[in-house]
């Protein structure tokens, strides 16, 4: 007798999604960028860093694939993920950051996770398993937020549940925690709230204005600061020498930008104003400031120009913005479809951040619900 072999409910449930899904949305960078960066097997190359690959990328990719409702690039980012960099299970193991050649061999070169990655993974998975209808990823979505839960924030006395850069090297010995305002955005820990349930994400971002206020001590947000029960912010101790308001903190104004109005956003966006206020009479952001507020270097690369568009919309500054985007559309190279001559990883991810939010491919609501223009 011919037996028929029944599949787990998840993966009838799954495969049914997937065959229902709109057509791949039409969105040019994010195609000329897998084209540039996304090997077959998955894996987002930088290839300005000797061709490493790290989990910001991969969870970038992630999010990317999903607002493109790019599902077979979405699966195929996620298997390599799971398989390179946790352990083969992304919900029982937080991904190592950093994947690279050591000696002929490819394999991870730093074991550490990475907070902000870990966080837009759990996030997409969560979304995805909504917008796609697949309880499979919905299910990993959740073990991995709490997974980031357990590991990864900390209460910190006079301040609250604060999500640290990483499980190991974020906490010195005589207990000042390092933070960085970048690893926050509001939206991903209001959808994390919205899907587990769990309150201490919402106190998460109600704690991230206070955090961003302490981040800029002179009006522009530092990539690093640290804080100590009772005693506040200060910009040392800091991982990185000396303290620069540069290259992670110029997606704080990406975030505030992107986000939902709430009194929440508009405390963010006071904090984060005087970067609109540098760009109304320089066209160029910065790509460095110190800790007193002194500009170190005055040329922002072109993605540090788009990644301010979000903010000069929310704050109806159109002088710089159109400033900003003449720049960034100046940079365009027809031959790859990116943005620069050579075109790089960072440069091309923040535009993909800021145009697909100007262009309305995608948004956030005011619970961190994802939306996007093909559902």
């Amino acid at each position: 007798m011919l037996r028929t072999k029944v599949l787990p409910l998840s993966l009838v449930l799954s495969a049914l999604a997937f065959q229902t899904l709109p057509a791949k949305a039409n969105w040019p960078l994010w195609d000329s960028y897998t084209a540039y960066f996304l090997d077959s097997s998955g894996r987002i190359v930088d290839r300005d860093a000797e061709d490493r690959t790290t989990s910001e990328g991969q969870s970038y990719a992630l999010f990317f694939s999903l607002v493109a409702n790019d599902r077979p690039s979405f699966d195929r980012i996620l298997s390599w993920t799971q398989l390179h960099l946790a352990h083969h299970d992304i919900g029982s193991n937080l991904p190592a950051w950093l994947w690279g050649n050591r000696q002929g061999n490819w394999q991870i070169l730093d074991k550490n996770s990475a907070s902000d990655s870990d966080l837009w993974i759990a996030y997409t998975l969560l979304e995805a398993g909504r917008l796609w209808r697949d309880p499979t990823l919905s299910a990993l979505g959740r073990s991995l937020a709490n997974l980031i839960y357990e590991r990864e924030v900390f209460e910190i006395s006079g301040l609250g549940p604060v999500l640290l850069p990483g499980p190991i090297g974020f906490k010195t010995s005589d207990g000042w925690f390092q933070i960085n305002a970048s690893y926050l955005p509001v939206p991903l820990l209001l959808g994390l709230s919205a899907h587990t349930g769990s309150k201490y994400w919402r106190q998460m971002a109600d704690l991230v204005p206070m955090i961003v206020e302490g981040s800029a001590p002179k009006g522009f947000v530092m990539d690093w600061i640290a804080y100590r029960p009772y005693e506040g912010f200060s910009t040392q101790p800091s991982p990185v020498s000396p303290p620069l308001a540069s290259y992670d903190a110029i997606r704080v104004y990406l975030w505030a930008g992107m986000e939902a109005p709430s009194p929440r956003r508009d405390r963010i966006l006071t904090a984060v104003s005087p970067m609109a206020t540098y760009l109304e009479h320089n066209q160029v952001p910065p790509a460095g400031i110190d800790e007193t507020g002194v500009v170190a270097d005055a040329h922002g690369g072109i993605g540090f120009s788009a990644a301010v568009i979000p903010l000069l919309v929310a704050l109806n500054r159109t002088k710089p913005l159109a400033q900003q985007k003449e720049r960034l559309q100046s940079e365009k190279n027809d031959k790859t479809g990116l943005y620069g001559k050579k075109p790089r990883y960072y440069d091309q991810n923040l535009a993909l951040f800021a145009l697909g939010w100007y262009e309305n491919r995608f948004s956030f609501d005011d619970q961190g619900r994802l939306g996007v223009n093909w559902k």
